[in-house]
């Protein structure tokens, strides 16, 4: 089992780059904001994931343990593949996934393409008690008083999941009302 690569990065394409490993060229399949960070002719540090089915054999990268355990617990879920857990790591940091996991948040996993309403609650109902046992997290998983929908209207206004609960977390504590803190946290992101 292939998990760890470094190497030279020798060319890129929209979702896998072409890795060199003492003459040996790997092709890896990875989410976009990884595969954003890495420069063609520039070393690189690879976790992988191999999967191995009747028909291929595949490498899956990720820049951290941590990304390719959450990577690797999606997989369990019946109805995810490859391409759709490396969509939701997309989707977000690590932890901002998990958290929306915990949160059982599933419209915001629905976002992704190959991900419908009862793939997502899936992955919501069968996960949700692994990542809060999982050891894998680095940070701690924010139990932040805002909703899932708060979050949605902000992304559907073309804003990250990040940038959405940043400014959430700036909106005053004692407004509790779901379509003011959204009018708050936009007006606090236009000030940006």
């Amino acid at each position: 089992m292939i998990s760890y690569l470094r190497g030279k990065i020798i060319n890129k394409a929209p979702n896998y780059c072409l890795l060199d490993v003492a003459g040996v060229g790997y092709q890896i399949f990875m989410g976009e904001n990884f595969l954003n960070e890495l420069r063609v002719g520039s070393e690189a540090e690879i976790y992988t994931h191999h999967q191995v089915r009747e028909d291929a054999s595949d490498l899956y990268g990720f820049k951290t343990l941590v990304d390719r355990e959450l990577f690797e617990l999606l997989l369990t879920v019946s109805g995810v593949g490859p391409k759709s857990a490396l969509g939701i790591l997309s989707l977000a940091a690590t932890d901002d996934v998990k958290e929306t996991i915990v949160r059982g948040d599933a419209d915001l996993l629905t976002k992704v393409s190959g991900i419908g309403k009862k793939t997502a609650e899936r992955i919501v109902l069968e996960l949700k008690n692994k990542v809060l046992r999982s050891v894998g997290s680095t940070t701690p998983l924010n139990s932040s008083s805002f909703g899932g929908d708060e979050i949605d209207a902000l992304m559907s206004l073309g804003y990250s999941l990040n940038e959405a609960r940043s400014a959430l977390n700036s909106v005053d504590p004692s407004i509790i009302d779901s379509g003011q803190r959204v009018k708050e946290a936009l007006k606090r992101m236009a000030k940006k």
